[in-house]
């Protein structure tokens, strides 16, 4: 029974790195890249306006839809590794 535990133990600690690595990547780029960074990214060109307005407007959007594709093929990778995934 501990052996089962202990591999729920790891799961979990599994999950909650993913979900940290997750959300350190959204608040760099949401509040980061577009906000606090941005007058730094001002004199960088990118699809015809500043880095900084392009991840305010654009960037951050499609940071956010690639974290969630990452994060459920990473979580289908964590379960079938511990043998919790779905058949």
């Amino acid at each position: 029974m501990s052996g089962h535990s202990y591999d729920a133990e790891k799961y979990w600690k599994a999950n909650l790195r993913l979900i940290f690595g997750s959300l350190i990547i959204w608040a760099l780029v949401s509040y980061g890249f577009a906000i606090l960074l941005r007058p730094l990214l001002a004199g960088i060109e990118f699809g015809g306006t500043d880095l900084g307005f392009w991840f305010a407007q654009q960037g951050s959007i499609l940071t956010f839809i690639a974290l969630i594709f990452f994060y459920a093929w990473r979580m289908n990778k964590i379960d079938e590794q511990f043998g919790v995934h779905e058949e």
